[in-house]
């Protein structure tokens, strides 16, 4: 069962609230959605990018959909066909015997190969149904909810939405990346929509990538510096 997550003060919410709007104006939200596929193409797609580039995931996923017609296809096919499809992923071998098997579980489960039936859970029992199979966790469930054509109210959180919270101190840096999804959704006012959970985390996300680096983060122009004890501690 997973753990309870914190209670979230008052102040931590307003914080997030004011890190949000800055980044959405320096960002501009709503952002567009990047794309729109059904449940179980997203979830396919989500399995392929675990720890790797997103080019190299989405040139896996654009050869798979070229060489099997059908999610079924891809289902029945040899591991072998599979892997060879998605060479461009990391640890193709043992994401295309992964993808086998979630599929092949999902028909068993269900009778059909399709997730759509998720649009008439709650956003809990969806991800918690995700999450059953073996090698599908917070970030999958996520994004499958999140991304997908369903546009539920579920907060994925990537390696550069991790770094830049922990580094706003809005969790703590021991915080691993998995329960860190709990924690920081919590943080989210309860009345904000899909569209705004959705903007929050690519939002974070960008910040990541363009500003707030692994390496030598550019302190000296962000637009949350003065909400961000990391970045004040380095500035001095």
């Amino acid at each position: 069962m997973r753990s309870k997550t914190p209670s979230v003060t008052p102040e931590l919410q307003q914080k997030l609230i004011q890190i949000h709007d800055r980044l959405c104006e320096a960002y501009g939200c709503p952002i567009p959605y990047f794309h729109s596929l059904d449940p179980l193409s997203e979830l396919v797609s989500a399995l392929l990018s675990h720890r790797t580039k997103n080019a190299d995931s989405d040139r896996a996923f654009k050869r798979l959909k070229a060489k099997f017609s059908t999610w079924e296809a891809v289902r029945d096919a040899s591991e072998k066909e599979i892997e060879d499809a998605i060479a461009s992923c990391t640890w193709a071998d043992q994401k295309a015997i992964r993808l086998k098997q979630i599929l092949q579980q999902i028909t068993e489960q269900r009778g059909e190969l399709s997730i759509d039936f998720l649009a008439d859970l709650s956003v809990e029992e969806a991800r918690n149904w995700l999450e059953s199979f073996p090698g599908i966790g917070r970030k999958t469930s996520a994004a499958v909810l999140a991304f997908s054509n369903l546009r539920r109210r579920a907060l994925p959180v990537d390696s550069h939405h991790h770094r830049v919270a922990i580094r706003l101190g809005l969790i703590p840096e021991t915080t691993a990346v998995a329960p860190a999804h709990d924690v920081l959704e919590a943080q989210l006012p309860s009345e904000w929509t899909a569209q705004q959970v959705y903007d929050n985390h690519e939002v974070l996300m960008l910040h990541g990538q363009r500003c707030c680096f692994y390496r030598n983060p550019n302190c000296d122009r962000c637009v949350v510096l003065s909400l961000c004890p990391y970045g004040q501690a380095r500035l001095g």
